[in-house]
Protein backbone atom coordinates (compact mmCIF):
# COMPACT_ATOMS: atom_id res chain seq x y z
CA UNK A 1 0.00 0.00 0.00
CA UNK A 2 0.95 3.12 -0.90
CA UNK A 3 2.38 5.20 2.43
CA UNK A 4 -0.06 8.06 1.82
CA UNK A 5 -3.09 5.41 2.53
CA UNK A 6 -4.21 2.90 4.92
CA UNK A 7 -7.18 0.62 5.47
CA UNK A 8 -10.19 1.62 7.60
CA UNK A 9 -11.48 -1.93 8.40
CA UNK A 10 -14.79 -2.79 11.04
CA UNK A 11 -16.91 -5.92 11.39
CA UNK A 12 -20.41 -7.22 11.64
CA UNK A 13 -20.06 -10.66 12.91
CA UNK A 14 -23.54 -12.96 13.22
CA UNK A 15 -23.86 -15.82 15.61
CA UNK A 16 -26.50 -18.49 16.06
CA UNK A 17 -27.35 -18.75 19.67
CA UNK A 18 -27.27 -21.71 21.44
CA UNK A 19 -31.32 -22.26 23.20
CA UNK A 20 -33.86 -24.69 22.59
CA UNK A 21 -35.98 -22.90 20.88
CA UNK A 22 -36.07 -20.50 17.95
CA UNK A 23 -36.32 -16.47 18.75
CA UNK A 24 -40.07 -15.92 18.68
CA UNK A 25 -41.74 -19.38 18.89
CA UNK A 26 -41.30 -22.53 20.10
CA UNK A 27 -39.69 -25.09 17.06
CA UNK A 28 -36.63 -26.33 17.98
CA UNK A 29 -33.32 -24.87 17.28
CA UNK A 30 -31.02 -27.62 15.95
CA UNK A 31 -28.06 -26.84 13.76
CA UNK A 32 -27.97 -30.29 13.14
CA UNK A 33 -30.66 -31.28 11.64
CA UNK A 34 -30.50 -32.44 7.46
CA UNK A 35 -33.69 -32.98 6.39
CA UNK A 36 -34.81 -29.46 5.25
CA UNK A 37 -38.37 -28.26 6.35
CA UNK A 38 -39.04 -29.87 9.78
CA UNK A 39 -38.13 -27.68 12.32
CA UNK A 40 -40.74 -25.37 11.31
CA UNK A 41 -44.44 -23.76 12.21
CA UNK A 42 -46.84 -20.78 11.01
CA UNK A 43 -44.67 -18.44 13.22
CA UNK A 44 -41.59 -18.61 11.98
CA UNK A 45 -43.22 -19.08 8.04
CA UNK A 46 -45.17 -16.06 8.73
CA UNK A 47 -48.22 -16.58 7.91
CA UNK A 48 -51.02 -14.45 8.24
CA UNK A 49 -52.33 -13.79 11.53
CA UNK A 50 -49.06 -15.34 13.60
CA UNK A 51 -48.10 -13.59 16.06
CA UNK A 52 -44.45 -13.72 17.84
CA UNK A 53 -43.25 -14.71 21.42
CA UNK A 54 -39.92 -13.55 22.65
CA UNK A 55 -37.29 -16.24 24.10
CA UNK A 56 -35.86 -14.80 27.21
CA UNK A 57 -33.42 -17.41 27.22
CA UNK A 58 -32.02 -15.39 23.90
CA UNK A 59 -31.38 -11.98 25.71
CA UNK A 60 -30.00 -13.52 28.47
CA UNK A 61 -27.25 -14.68 26.40
CA UNK A 62 -27.15 -11.69 24.98
CA UNK A 63 -27.00 -9.75 28.07
CA UNK A 64 -24.05 -12.62 28.60
CA UNK A 65 -22.32 -11.69 26.52
CA UNK A 66 -22.19 -7.66 26.12
CA UNK A 67 -21.17 -8.09 29.89
CA UNK A 68 -18.17 -10.44 29.01
CA UNK A 69 -17.37 -7.85 26.25
CA UNK A 70 -17.72 -4.76 28.61
CA UNK A 71 -20.57 -3.46 27.17
CA UNK A 72 -23.17 -1.10 28.63
CA UNK A 73 -26.37 -2.91 28.71
CA UNK A 74 -29.33 -0.52 27.69
CA UNK A 75 -32.05 -0.59 30.61
CA UNK A 76 -34.96 -0.05 27.81
CA UNK A 77 -34.70 -1.94 24.33
CA UNK A 78 -37.44 -3.02 21.35
CA UNK A 79 -37.60 -4.86 18.59
CA UNK A 80 -37.98 -3.41 15.06
CA UNK A 81 -39.32 -4.51 11.48
CA UNK A 82 -36.54 -4.24 9.10
CA UNK A 83 -38.30 -4.71 5.78
CA UNK A 84 -36.48 -6.07 2.62
CA UNK A 85 -37.36 -9.42 0.51
CA UNK A 86 -35.76 -12.69 0.27
CA UNK A 87 -36.80 -15.90 -0.96
CA UNK A 88 -35.57 -17.20 2.22
CA UNK A 89 -36.97 -14.55 4.59
CA UNK A 90 -41.08 -15.32 4.31
CA UNK A 91 -42.43 -12.32 6.23
CA UNK A 92 -41.00 -10.41 3.52
CA UNK A 93 -39.29 -8.52 6.92
CA UNK A 94 -36.56 -9.33 9.63
CA UNK A 95 -37.77 -8.74 12.97
CA UNK A 96 -34.38 -7.04 14.77
CA UNK A 97 -33.14 -3.78 16.80
CA UNK A 98 -32.15 -0.59 15.31
CA UNK A 99 -32.25 2.48 17.74
CA UNK A 100 -32.32 0.33 20.96
CA UNK A 101 -29.95 -2.21 20.94
CA UNK A 102 -29.48 -4.70 23.78
CA UNK A 103 -26.03 -4.03 24.25
CA UNK A 104 -23.74 -0.50 23.43
CA UNK A 105 -20.49 0.68 23.71
CA UNK A 106 -18.02 -2.54 24.82
CA UNK A 107 -14.39 -3.20 24.07
CA UNK A 108 -11.91 -6.65 23.10
CA UNK A 109 -8.33 -5.63 23.41
CA UNK A 110 -5.70 -7.78 21.00
CA UNK A 111 -2.30 -9.03 21.84
CA UNK A 112 -0.71 -6.19 20.91
CA UNK A 113 -2.61 -3.96 23.39
CA UNK A 114 -4.78 -2.28 20.77
CA UNK A 115 -8.24 -1.75 21.38
CA UNK A 116 -10.92 -2.71 19.48
CA UNK A 117 -14.49 -0.72 20.23
CA UNK A 118 -17.76 -2.73 19.84
CA UNK A 119 -20.11 -0.63 18.96
CA UNK A 120 -23.62 -2.47 19.29
CA UNK A 121 -24.69 -5.66 20.14
CA UNK A 122 -28.30 -6.80 19.23
CA UNK A 123 -30.78 -9.90 18.81
CA UNK A 124 -32.51 -10.66 15.76
CA UNK A 125 -33.78 -13.75 13.72
CA UNK A 126 -31.72 -15.84 11.03
CA UNK A 127 -33.31 -16.01 7.84
CA UNK A 128 -33.54 -19.21 6.27
CA UNK A 129 -30.96 -21.24 3.40
CA UNK A 130 -30.91 -21.48 0.09
CA UNK A 131 -30.13 -24.02 -1.79
CA UNK A 132 -28.91 -23.65 -5.43
CA UNK A 133 -29.31 -26.50 -8.08
CA UNK A 134 -27.29 -27.46 -10.86
CA UNK A 135 -30.31 -27.07 -13.00
CA UNK A 136 -30.84 -23.71 -13.17
CA UNK A 137 -33.28 -24.02 -9.88
CA UNK A 138 -33.15 -22.92 -6.09
CA UNK A 139 -34.29 -24.89 -2.96
CA UNK A 140 -35.28 -23.38 0.42
CA UNK A 141 -35.07 -24.96 3.60
CA UNK A 142 -36.62 -22.69 6.28
CA UNK A 143 -35.43 -24.76 9.63
CA UNK A 144 -33.27 -22.14 10.20
CA UNK A 145 -35.55 -19.29 9.62
CA UNK A 146 -36.35 -17.50 12.90
CA UNK A 147 -33.21 -19.08 14.92
CA UNK A 148 -31.78 -16.44 17.53
CA UNK A 149 -29.09 -14.45 15.79
CA UNK A 150 -26.52 -12.33 17.61
CA UNK A 151 -25.08 -9.38 15.31
CA UNK A 152 -22.09 -7.52 16.73
CA UNK A 153 -20.82 -4.69 15.38
CA UNK A 154 -17.27 -3.35 15.62
CA UNK A 155 -15.89 0.41 14.89
CA UNK A 156 -13.73 0.59 12.03
CA UNK A 157 -10.91 0.09 14.35
CA UNK A 158 -8.61 -2.72 12.63
CA UNK A 159 -6.15 -1.95 10.48
CA UNK A 160 -5.46 -5.40 8.43
CA UNK A 161 -6.46 -8.98 8.00
CA UNK A 162 -4.63 -10.54 10.69
CA UNK A 163 -6.03 -8.16 13.54
CA UNK A 164 -9.69 -9.08 11.78
CA UNK A 165 -8.65 -12.58 12.53
CA UNK A 166 -7.16 -12.61 16.11
CA UNK A 167 -10.00 -11.00 17.39
CA UNK A 168 -12.88 -13.15 15.45
CA UNK A 169 -10.96 -16.23 17.37
CA UNK A 170 -10.56 -14.93 20.50
CA UNK A 171 -14.52 -13.83 20.42
CA UNK A 172 -15.42 -17.38 19.07
CA UNK A 173 -13.79 -18.40 21.68
CA UNK A 174 -15.64 -16.76 24.24
CA UNK A 175 -18.81 -17.38 23.08
CA UNK A 176 -18.08 -21.17 23.29
CA UNK A 177 -16.33 -20.70 27.22
CA UNK A 178 -19.92 -18.41 28.13
CA UNK A 179 -21.92 -21.27 26.50
CA UNK A 180 -23.72 -19.16 24.13
CA UNK A 181 -22.95 -20.64 20.68
CA UNK A 182 -20.73 -23.34 19.01
CA UNK A 183 -19.83 -20.90 16.38
CA UNK A 184 -19.08 -23.42 14.24
CA UNK A 185 -17.61 -21.46 11.20
CA UNK A 186 -18.13 -24.62 8.47
CA UNK A 187 -21.59 -25.17 9.22
CA UNK A 188 -23.13 -20.89 8.96
CA UNK A 189 -22.98 -20.34 12.95
CA UNK A 190 -21.24 -17.69 12.82
CA UNK A 191 -20.40 -15.58 9.68
CA UNK A 192 -18.17 -12.97 9.65
CA UNK A 193 -18.96 -9.57 7.32
CA UNK A 194 -15.77 -6.90 6.50
CA UNK A 195 -16.66 -3.58 5.74
CA UNK A 196 -13.76 -1.78 3.91
CA UNK A 197 -12.43 1.34 2.75
CA UNK A 198 -9.13 2.85 1.67
CA UNK A 199 -8.25 6.46 2.77
CA UNK A 200 -5.86 8.99 3.19
CA UNK A 201 -3.26 8.66 6.18
CA UNK A 202 -3.62 12.02 7.06
CA UNK A 203 -7.89 11.58 7.03
CA UNK A 204 -8.45 11.66 10.98
CA UNK A 205 -12.38 10.39 10.45
CA UNK A 206 -13.04 7.40 8.36
CA UNK A 207 -14.00 9.18 5.17
CA UNK A 208 -13.29 6.47 1.95
CA UNK A 209 -16.18 4.69 0.06
CA UNK A 210 -16.86 1.58 2.02
CA UNK A 211 -17.24 -1.97 0.42
CA UNK A 212 -18.88 -5.01 2.44
CA UNK A 213 -17.76 -8.38 1.86
CA UNK A 214 -20.33 -10.95 3.15
CA UNK A 215 -20.82 -14.63 4.64
CA UNK A 216 -17.00 -14.71 4.93
CA UNK A 217 -17.03 -18.45 6.79
CA UNK A 218 -13.30 -18.91 7.99
CA UNK A 219 -10.82 -17.43 9.63
CA UNK A 220 -8.48 -17.69 6.83
CA UNK A 221 -11.31 -16.07 4.33
CA UNK A 222 -11.70 -13.14 6.51
CA UNK A 223 -7.88 -12.58 6.44
CA UNK A 224 -7.85 -13.49 2.71
CA UNK A 225 -10.70 -11.76 1.49
CA UNK A 226 -9.32 -8.37 3.13
CA UNK A 227 -6.15 -7.88 2.05
CA UNK A 228 -7.52 -8.62 -1.33
CA UNK A 229 -10.02 -5.65 -1.03
CA UNK A 230 -7.57 -3.59 0.55
CA UNK A 231 -5.30 -4.59 -2.67
CA UNK A 232 -8.42 -3.72 -5.08
CA UNK A 233 -9.22 -0.60 -3.51
CA UNK A 234 -5.23 0.76 -3.36
CA UNK A 235 -5.04 -0.39 -7.16
CA UNK A 236 -8.30 1.63 -8.24
CA UNK A 237 -7.04 4.98 -6.50
CA UNK A 238 -4.18 5.08 -7.73
CA UNK A 239 -5.53 4.35 -10.92
CA UNK A 240 -8.41 7.22 -10.63
CA UNK A 241 -11.03 5.16 -10.48
CA UNK A 242 -14.10 5.43 -8.29
CA UNK A 243 -14.70 2.99 -5.40
CA UNK A 244 -18.31 2.53 -5.31
CA UNK A 245 -20.49 1.19 -2.19
CA UNK A 246 -21.63 -1.77 -2.82
CA UNK A 247 -21.59 -5.49 -1.33
CA UNK A 248 -19.42 -8.16 -2.09
CA UNK A 249 -18.06 -11.80 -2.10
CA UNK A 250 -15.27 -13.80 -1.79
CA UNK A 251 -15.21 -17.09 -4.33
CA UNK A 252 -11.88 -17.84 -2.41
CA UNK A 253 -9.54 -15.77 -4.93
CA UNK A 254 -11.50 -12.14 -5.17
CA UNK A 255 -14.04 -10.29 -4.00
CA UNK A 256 -17.10 -10.69 -6.56
CA UNK A 257 -19.47 -7.56 -6.77
CA UNK A 258 -22.72 -8.62 -5.59
CA UNK A 259 -25.34 -5.88 -5.03
CA UNK A 260 -25.41 -1.72 -4.67
CA UNK A 261 -24.91 -1.53 -0.75
CA UNK A 262 -28.26 -0.29 0.98
CA UNK A 263 -28.43 2.21 3.71
CA UNK A 264 -30.16 2.07 7.33
CA UNK A 265 -33.12 4.50 4.89
CA UNK A 266 -33.71 1.47 2.80
CA UNK A 267 -34.97 -0.75 5.31
CA UNK A 268 -37.48 1.25 6.30
CA UNK A 269 -37.08 0.48 10.06
CA UNK A 270 -40.12 0.55 12.26
CA UNK A 271 -41.02 -0.53 15.62
CA UNK A 272 -42.25 -4.23 15.63
CA UNK A 273 -46.10 -3.45 16.68
CA UNK A 274 -46.36 -7.12 18.33
CA UNK A 275 -43.62 -7.05 20.55
CA UNK A 276 -43.54 -5.03 23.86
CA UNK A 277 -40.41 -2.65 25.37
CA UNK A 278 -38.25 -4.62 27.48
CA UNK A 279 -36.77 -2.73 30.67
CA UNK A 280 -33.68 -4.88 32.68
CA UNK A 281 -33.41 -3.46 36.20
CA UNK A 282 -30.16 -3.81 37.88
CA UNK A 283 -30.90 -6.89 40.05
CA UNK A 284 -31.66 -8.90 36.95
CA UNK A 285 -28.25 -7.50 34.91
CA UNK A 286 -26.35 -8.28 38.38
CA UNK A 287 -27.68 -12.04 38.77
CA UNK A 288 -26.52 -12.78 34.88
CA UNK A 289 -23.33 -11.03 35.87
CA UNK A 290 -23.40 -13.44 38.10
CA UNK A 291 -23.23 -16.56 36.08
CA UNK A 292 -20.08 -15.26 34.15
CA UNK A 293 -17.60 -17.92 33.75
CA UNK A 294 -13.85 -18.01 33.54
CA UNK A 295 -13.02 -15.76 29.91
CA UNK A 296 -9.95 -17.30 27.65
CA UNK A 297 -7.54 -13.86 28.93
CA UNK A 298 -8.34 -14.56 32.76
CA UNK A 299 -7.53 -19.07 32.15
CA UNK A 300 -4.54 -18.14 30.09
CA UNK A 301 -2.80 -15.83 32.75
CA UNK A 302 -4.17 -18.28 35.92
CA UNK A 303 -2.16 -21.30 33.99
CA UNK A 304 0.88 -19.35 34.21
CA UNK A 305 1.05 -18.57 37.52
CA UNK A 306 -0.76 -20.96 38.68
CA UNK A 307 0.74 -23.94 36.86
CA UNK A 308 4.41 -21.98 35.83
CA UNK A 309 3.39 -23.21 32.13
CA UNK A 310 5.04 -21.29 28.95
CA UNK A 311 3.01 -18.62 27.36
CA UNK A 312 2.84 -20.52 24.44
CA UNK A 313 1.78 -23.59 26.61
CA UNK A 314 -1.03 -21.46 27.95
CA UNK A 315 -2.31 -20.67 24.66
CA UNK A 316 -2.75 -24.37 23.38
CA UNK A 317 -4.91 -25.15 26.45
CA UNK A 318 -7.12 -22.10 26.74
CA UNK A 319 -8.06 -22.35 23.30
CA UNK A 320 -8.22 -26.35 23.57
CA UNK A 321 -11.31 -25.75 25.70
CA UNK A 322 -11.42 -29.71 26.40
CA UNK A 323 -7.59 -30.10 26.66
CA UNK A 324 -7.54 -27.27 29.33
CA UNK A 325 -10.30 -29.01 31.66
CA UNK A 326 -8.48 -32.36 31.32
CA UNK A 327 -5.22 -31.00 32.10
CA UNK A 328 -6.10 -29.50 35.35
CA UNK A 329 -7.36 -32.55 36.26
CA UNK A 330 -4.34 -34.75 35.36
CA UNK A 331 -2.06 -31.65 37.60
CA UNK A 332 -4.50 -33.21 40.26
CA UNK A 333 -3.62 -36.27 40.41
CA UNK A 334 -0.07 -35.49 39.01
CA UNK A 335 0.66 -33.89 42.47
CA UNK A 336 -1.06 -37.02 44.39
CA UNK A 337 1.39 -39.54 42.68
CA UNK A 338 4.60 -37.41 43.03
CA UNK A 339 3.69 -37.45 47.33
CA UNK A 340 3.34 -41.12 46.73
CA UNK A 341 6.05 -41.41 45.29
CA UNK A 342 8.07 -39.44 47.81
CA UNK A 343 9.34 -37.49 44.97
CA UNK A 344 9.80 -33.46 46.22
CA UNK A 345 12.62 -31.71 44.85
CA UNK A 346 12.51 -31.37 41.35
CA UNK A 347 15.23 -29.08 40.40
CA UNK A 348 15.23 -30.38 36.45
CA UNK A 349 12.17 -30.12 35.55
CA UNK A 350 8.73 -28.65 36.50
CA UNK A 351 5.85 -31.10 36.55
CA UNK A 352 2.93 -29.38 35.05
CA UNK A 353 5.39 -28.21 32.23
CA UNK A 354 6.31 -31.47 31.70
CA UNK A 355 2.56 -32.64 31.55
CA UNK A 356 1.44 -29.55 29.38
CA UNK A 357 4.37 -30.77 26.29
CA UNK A 358 3.07 -34.75 26.56
CA UNK A 359 -0.78 -33.65 26.29
CA UNK A 360 0.04 -31.17 23.58
CA UNK A 361 2.85 -32.80 21.85
CA UNK A 362 1.82 -36.41 21.70
CA UNK A 363 -1.84 -36.75 23.02
CA UNK A 364 -3.35 -33.94 20.42
CA UNK A 365 -1.70 -35.88 17.44
CA UNK A 366 -3.05 -39.20 18.56
CA UNK A 367 -6.51 -37.38 19.24
CA UNK A 368 -6.37 -36.53 15.64
CA UNK A 369 -8.85 -34.27 15.42
CA UNK A 370 -11.39 -35.81 17.64
CA UNK A 371 -12.34 -34.90 21.38
CA UNK A 372 -11.36 -35.95 25.35
CA UNK A 373 -15.39 -35.88 25.49
CA UNK A 374 -15.47 -38.78 22.69
CA UNK A 375 -16.77 -41.90 24.78
CA UNK A 376 -14.31 -43.39 22.99
CA UNK A 377 -11.06 -41.64 24.84
CA UNK A 378 -10.40 -44.19 27.28
CA UNK A 379 -7.08 -42.59 29.57
CA UNK A 380 -8.60 -41.77 32.55
CA UNK A 381 -6.77 -38.54 34.48
CA UNK A 382 -5.26 -40.67 37.31
CA UNK A 383 -3.65 -42.74 34.96
CA UNK A 384 -2.18 -39.54 33.24
CA UNK A 385 -0.91 -38.15 36.19
CA UNK A 386 0.81 -42.05 36.93
CA UNK A 387 2.55 -41.68 33.41
CA UNK A 388 3.95 -38.39 34.24
CA UNK A 389 5.13 -38.92 37.45
CA UNK A 390 7.00 -42.31 36.39
CA UNK A 391 8.76 -39.97 33.71
CA UNK A 392 9.77 -37.67 36.49
CA UNK A 393 11.10 -40.75 38.65
CA UNK A 394 13.16 -41.53 35.66
CA UNK A 395 11.53 -44.97 35.94
CA UNK A 396 10.81 -44.61 32.25
CA UNK A 397 12.63 -42.90 29.35
CA UNK A 398 11.17 -40.34 26.65
CA UNK A 399 10.99 -43.26 23.80
CA UNK A 400 9.25 -45.76 25.97
CA UNK A 401 6.92 -43.14 27.11
CA UNK A 402 5.34 -42.22 23.47
CA UNK A 403 4.63 -46.15 23.13
CA UNK A 404 3.07 -46.80 26.77
CA UNK A 405 0.78 -43.50 26.11
CA UNK A 406 0.06 -45.21 22.64
CA UNK A 407 -0.75 -48.33 24.04
CA UNK A 408 -2.63 -46.69 27.38
CA UNK A 409 -4.95 -44.05 24.40
CA UNK A 410 -6.25 -47.35 22.33
CA UNK A 411 -6.86 -50.07 25.39
CA UNK A 412 -7.22 -46.98 28.81
CA UNK A 413 -4.94 -49.40 30.40
CA UNK A 414 -3.00 -47.58 33.56
CA UNK A 415 1.08 -47.41 32.59
CA UNK A 416 2.34 -49.86 35.55
CA UNK A 417 0.02 -52.59 33.69
CA UNK A 418 1.33 -52.01 30.27
CA UNK A 419 5.12 -51.61 31.80
CA UNK A 420 4.66 -55.36 33.35
CA UNK A 421 2.69 -56.94 30.54
CA UNK A 422 5.75 -55.78 27.85
CA UNK A 423 8.39 -55.68 30.30
CA UNK A 424 9.67 -52.13 29.62
CA UNK A 425 10.36 -50.90 32.94
CA UNK A 426 14.13 -50.54 32.76
CA UNK A 427 15.17 -47.92 36.15
CA UNK A 428 19.15 -48.91 34.91
CA UNK A 429 21.18 -47.55 38.19
CA UNK A 430 24.34 -45.63 37.08
CA UNK A 431 26.79 -48.38 37.37
CA UNK A 432 24.21 -50.36 34.53
CA UNK A 433 24.29 -47.43 32.45
CA UNK A 434 28.31 -47.19 32.75
CA UNK A 435 29.14 -51.04 31.65
CA UNK A 436 26.74 -50.35 29.02
CA UNK A 437 28.30 -47.25 27.73
CA UNK A 438 31.95 -48.69 27.92
CA UNK A 439 30.69 -51.11 25.28
CA UNK A 440 29.83 -49.16 23.17
CA UNK A 441 32.75 -46.58 23.60
CA UNK A 442 34.65 -50.18 22.75
CA UNK A 443 32.80 -50.34 19.82
CA UNK A 444 32.99 -47.23 18.70
CA UNK A 445 36.71 -46.18 18.70
CA UNK A 446 36.10 -43.48 15.39
CA UNK A 447 33.26 -41.49 17.30
CA UNK A 448 35.56 -41.47 20.36
CA UNK A 449 38.49 -40.00 18.33
CA UNK A 450 35.87 -37.33 16.82
CA UNK A 451 34.88 -36.09 20.26
CA UNK A 452 38.65 -36.24 21.36
CA UNK A 453 39.17 -33.95 18.40
CA UNK A 454 36.98 -31.76 19.70
CA UNK A 455 33.21 -32.87 17.26
CA UNK A 456 30.63 -32.62 19.59
CA UNK A 457 28.48 -34.52 17.35
CA UNK A 458 29.80 -37.70 18.11
CA UNK A 459 28.02 -37.63 21.64
CA UNK A 460 24.89 -37.55 19.81
CA UNK A 461 25.68 -40.53 17.93
CA UNK A 462 27.18 -42.76 20.86
CA UNK A 463 24.18 -41.31 23.17
CA UNK A 464 21.96 -42.86 20.16
CA UNK A 465 23.84 -46.42 20.71
CA UNK A 466 22.73 -46.18 24.24
CA UNK A 467 18.85 -44.83 24.00
CA UNK A 468 19.08 -48.01 21.51
CA UNK A 469 20.34 -50.67 23.46
CA UNK A 470 18.09 -49.66 26.21
CA UNK A 471 15.65 -49.00 24.66
CA UNK A 472 14.94 -45.48 25.56
CA UNK A 473 14.18 -46.86 29.14
CA UNK A 474 16.61 -43.81 30.43
CA UNK A 475 16.54 -40.33 30.50
CA UNK A 476 19.03 -38.87 27.33
CA UNK A 477 20.04 -36.26 30.01
CA UNK A 478 21.43 -38.39 32.36
CA UNK A 479 23.09 -40.91 29.51
CA UNK A 480 24.82 -37.61 27.54
CA UNK A 481 26.06 -36.71 31.09
CA UNK A 482 27.79 -39.83 32.07
CA UNK A 483 28.94 -40.51 28.32
CA UNK A 484 30.59 -37.39 28.89
CA UNK A 485 32.23 -38.58 32.04
CA UNK A 486 33.72 -41.60 30.63
CA UNK A 487 35.25 -40.24 27.76
CA UNK A 488 36.89 -37.00 29.91
CA UNK A 489 37.95 -40.24 32.65
CA UNK A 490 39.51 -42.03 29.11
CA UNK A 491 41.24 -39.13 28.08
CA UNK A 492 42.81 -38.61 31.89
CA UNK A 493 43.83 -42.41 31.82
CA UNK A 494 45.53 -42.07 28.69
CA UNK A 495 47.72 -38.60 29.69
CA UNK A 496 48.40 -40.46 33.19
CA UNK A 497 49.85 -43.66 31.09
CA UNK A 498 51.84 -41.55 28.63
CA UNK A 499 53.81 -39.40 31.68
Amino acid sequence: MSTDLKSVIGLEVHVQLKTKSKMFCRCLNDSSEHVPNVNICPVCLGHPGTLPIINQEALEKIIKIGLALNCKILPLTKFDRKNYFYPDLPKGYQISQYDLPLCENGYLYLKNGRRINIQRIHLEEDAGRLIHGQQNNSLVDFNRAGVPLMELVTNPDFQDGEEVREFARELQLILRYLGISDADMEIGEMRVEANISVQSIEAEFASGTKVEIKNLNSFKAAKEAIEYEITRQTRGIKNGEKIIQETRGWDGKKTVSHRIKEGSADYRYLPEPDLPCIKWDKSHISQIKSQLEELPSQKRKRFVSQYDLLAKQSEILAREITLGNYFEKVSSELENWLKIKKINKLQDVSPNKLLANYLISNLLGLLNGSSIKDKNFLITPENFGEFIALIIEKEIGSMVAKSILKEMFETGKDPSSIIEEKGLLQNYKKKQIEEKIKEIIKENKQAVKDYQKGKESAIQFLLGQLMQRTQGGIDPKVGEKIIKELLKRNVALKTNRQK
